[in-house]
């Protein structure tokens, strides 16, 4: 597999194709919507100047891997000579489905279609293709240069010949793939969304506060962020989607998303995005200053 293409030039979109390109791989970055596109572009190089600072990577190095990703606004443009397509749009089912229909009909029979969902089913995913034993998850951790593990799913019909094929590319980019079940949330989110869960709900609560949750979490389990850190790194609004996932997937009130959640993306407080969530990133998205709303009076 020669050449790569990547729906969606978000956060985890942008960040794939960083490291496919990096690795030397010709790289479609493809987004409907140019200014995201322009954005995604410009992180990746932003991104590429932190590697060549730190001595990570050389100057040289880092212009060949933006030489290699080239920008499309049309899907059926980016993708026609794709040997693997990898899907990083948004959390949405009907998104996802619709973007997979699209992509069988313009790939070539050959071309694996992973998707970094972080919760739908890929075996549902496939469902909406021609090719469901050559669908497969491939889902990438935030931030992706940096974070090493890319958990692979199967969906109920993915063969053989494509589970090995995504495995052993995951290791060309010097990730560490590890297989898991097609199961709402799969290994990753079915875990972490409930304890972020939780903490919401303790703060919702009044067991405790922001800084106080994150810091227990913190000092006690060896956690590099807290959860409601954590939280607002990946978009309350993402992590509202996929325990609403987990709980009508599962059928389990334990996965029920906590109401201060479900309050905060509705006022849209989604955390490091929006400038605001359980802390305020008005100084940036590094800032630890608790949100307004929730300093004690």
């Amino acid at each position: 597999m020669k050449n790569i293409a990547v729906v969606g030039a978000g956060t985890m979109g942008n960040g794939i194709a960083h490291v496919f390109a990096q690795k030397g791989y010709s790289v479609s970055l493809i987004d409907i919507n140019d200014a995201s596109l322009q954005k995604g572009l410009a992180t990746i190089a932003k991104n590429l100047d932190r590697q060549v600072a730190k001595g990570t990577i050389t100057e040289a190095e880092k212009e060949q891997a933006l030489k290699n990703i080239t920008p499309h606004t049309d899907l059926k443009a980016g993708v026609t000579n794709a040997d693997l397509v990898v899907e990083a749009a948004t959390e949405n089912l009907e998104t996802k489905l619709r973007i997979f229909a699209d992509l069988c009909a313009s790939t070539p029979e050959h071309t694996i279609l992973a998707s970094n969902t972080s919760s739908i089913s890929i075996t549902r995913i496939a469902a909406a293709t021609r090719r469901p034993d050559r669908v497969i998850g491939m889902h990438f951790m935030n931030p992706v240069p940096i974070m090493k593990l890319v958990e692979i799913i199967r969906g109920y019909s993915t063969s053989d010949e494509t589970t090995e094929k995504i495995t052993a590319l995951s290791k060309a980019l010097d990730k560490i793939p590890v297989p898991c079940n097609d199961y709402p949330g799969f290994v990753s989110n079915r875990i972490l969304m409930p304890m972020i869960n939780e903490a919401i709900i303790a703060l919702h609560e009044g067991v405790a506060g922001v800084e106080e949750i994150d810091s227990i979490m913190r000092l006690g389990m060896a956690h590099p962020m807290g959860p409601l850190q954590l939280a607002d790194f990946i978009g309350l609004d993402v992590c509202l989607a996929i325990l609403r996932v987990l709980h009508d997937g599962l059928g389990n009130p334990k996965y029920a998303p906590c109401p201060l959640l479900i309050n905060m993306v509705t006022a849209g407080k989604l955390g490091v995005k929006s400038g605001e969530g359980f802390y305020d990133y008005s100084e940036g998205s590094k800032a630890t200053k608790v949100s307004r709303m929730f300093v004690k009076k």
